[in-house]
């Protein structure tokens, strides 16, 4: 669900917009409005007036319309129609809004109203399921590493007694070199 679109918005809109925009959708759908109206029409009020606070919900808070257009944005690349809250692409395809002539730009901090910024792209990027799973990776494989490295030593200690890995070399290039000579 676009909350621009339940709105009538456009996702440069203000909060003084965004609240306007809410009150003339409330006035009209609201349910006390439509007691006595048949139940179908009543039933269909009560949606767009649940779906009108949902939206005004989201796009009057700026965390979570910094996060609703990130994710909007998201299902964009993924070859979505923008259906956005909650909807995770990780696919990528063109923007074409990205290079029209309206010079919109999600990622930049000094653009219009509602875009995102660079800052707020990155947290949420920190903050997903995707990039702490990649970070437990990283840590077993580094960990992993470690206990190899450390055993790979200790082995070495235990095989070659009062000797170094460099000193092992040099023996066995001396001794390579008196059999290449006989």
């Amino acid at each position: 669900m676009d909350y621009y679109k339940v709105l009538g918005l456009n996702p440069n809109a203000t909060k003084d917009e965004i609240k306007e925009a809410f009150r003339n959708i409330a006035k009209k759908f609201h349910p006390d409005k439509h007691s006595s109206s048949p139940k179908s029409v009543r039933d269909g009020a009560t949606v767009r007036f649940k779906q009108a606070s949902e939206a005004y919900e989201v796009l009057v808070d700026d965390h979570k319309r910094a996060d609703y257009n990130l994710r909007s944005n998201r299902s964009n690349y993924a070859g979505g129609s923008g259906s956005g809250y909650g909807n995770y692409g990780y696919g990528y395809t063109h923007d074409s809004r990205r290079n029209s002539s309206s010079n919109y730009d999600y990622y930049s901090s000094r653009g219009r109203k509602g875009s995102v910024s660079r800052f707020e792209i990155a947290l949420g990027y920190i903050n997903s399921r995707a990039f702490l799973l990649h970070v437990a990776f990283a840590g077993a494989i580094l960990s992993g590493l470690a206990v190899v490295e450390i055993g790979r030593d200790k082995i070495w200690k235990m095989q070659n007694p009062g000797k170094s890995f460099e000193e092992a070399m040099e023996s066995i290039q001396k001794t390579k070199a008196v059999k290449e000579k006989e």
